[in-house]
């Protein structure tokens, strides 16, 4: 287990949104993720990381190398969310869904039409300093944001019939990353949230007409289908749970305690990646619940505001945590990605890359390595 850890994406330079928002030639904005890929993997060996990502740098979004390997989904529209800042300050409505990163209804039978992520797999393997970690959007995220009973049960009658063929998309490409020998594959799974926050329970209730446990109950076999095919003998599979992350705002807000005892012990990964930066995500005592063969990544640092965190209060806080979970199946990281979305979040790269030499810093003082 490494213990200093990255949720995936990273904020992307102005070279390579200008090139996104302006329509560059597909050869050159290739050209340019390339070189920034490159620059970005240095970085992270510098800071003594042992995990690589290439940042999602080739994605609009964090969810974006799935919409884009289907058809079937299109529309103007998303579901309108209230995005507040720990501040207290509202995003408004058109920065909160941007087209680079929310993905329109389902409204028609979706129908992959490439491989999600073959584009990135190649080239990070080829030049990643070591093993590397490949990001996927969980499948419970698309019926969540991409189902308008409206516009979408003509080709999908409920929640559930979309969610099934979401998951087929998401398990093949799990299964081929697998078969790559990729070493860590990640599942970033936002929605589990909705079970923590009483606004959105009574959200999920209303909008699918089931019952909020067997929805639940629903979103851990999908994605536990993920996860069977992905399972070798020397990978490590690992969920992301987070409360909601675009230009550093969230949506939703609730410790662990409802859904604890059941997620920790049904989902079928090694690692948890939960986000624990503010008061929003309530206690570590959750933790206690999590089974002997299963590690927790503790997400104590923000992506989301420039202020450098204690090296010292991170510690303690660590130190709490071994109080319901051992403290060699515990590591640290930022609480969520810098970039979920491709405008990301409102830091620069110098307090990104300050952000993250604190979390490996702060693994070798607590662990003695990263």
């Amino acid at each position: 287990m490494t213990r200093a850890d990255n949720v995936g994406s990273f904020l992307r330079p102005k070279e390579l949104l200008d090139a996104r928002k302006g329509g560059a030639a597909p050869e050159k904005l290739h050209e340019i993720e390339d070189r920034h890929i490159l620059r970005v993997l240095e970085r992270q060996k510098q800071l003594g990381f042992k995990i690589f990502t290439d940042g999602e740098l080739r994605r609009g979004g964090f969810m974006s190398d799935f919409t884009e390997s289907v058809s079937g989904i299109g529309g103007p529209d998303v579901v309108q969310r209230k995005w507040v800042a720990d501040d207290g300050d509202e995003l408004d409505p058109e920065s909160a869904s941007p087209r680079s990163s929310m993905p329109g209804f389902v409204i028609e039978k979706i129908r992959q039409t490439k491989r999600m992520t073959a584009h990135e797999v190649a080239f990070l393997k080829a030049h990643s300093p070591g093993p590397v970690k490949m990001t996927l959007p969980s499948a419970t995220q698309f019926p969540a944001i991409a189902y308008k009973k409206e516009v979408s049960a003509k080709a999908y009658p409920t929640h559930s019939d979309f969610l099934r063929d979401v998951t087929a998309v998401i398990r093949d490409e799990v299964k081929a990353l697998a078969d790559e020998a990729i070493p860590y594959i990640q599942i970033d799974a936002p929605r589990y949230s909705y079970y923590l926050d009483p606004k959105w329970r009574e959200f999920l209730h209303v909008e699918t007409g089931m019952s909020v446990d067997k929805l639940l109950d629903e979103a851990i076999a999908s994605d536990n289908a993920c996860f069977t095919v992905g399972r070798r003998k020397d990978n490590t599979l690992a969920i992301h749970l987070c409360r909601g992350n675009n230009r550093s705002h969230w949506y939703a807000q609730g410790g662990y305690d409802a859904i604890a005892e059941k997620l920790f012990n049904e989902l079928a990964v090694d690692e948890f990646l939960l986000e624990y930066d503010d008061e929003r995500s309530g206690s570590f005592e959750p933790l206690r619940m999590v089974p002997k063969n299963k590690s927790v990544v503790l997400g104590l640092v923000s992506s989301k505001n420039p202020q450098l965190e204690s090296a010292d209060v991170l510690s303690r806080r660590i130190d709490e945590a071994s109080k319901f979970i051992p403290l060699d199946r515990l590591a640290l990281s930022p609480q969520c990605g810098f970039a979920s979305t491709l405008e990301g979040n409102l830091l620069t790269e110098d307090e990104q890359w300050a952000k993250l030499k604190l979390v490996a810093d702060v693994a070798k003082k607590v662990w003695g390595s990263t």
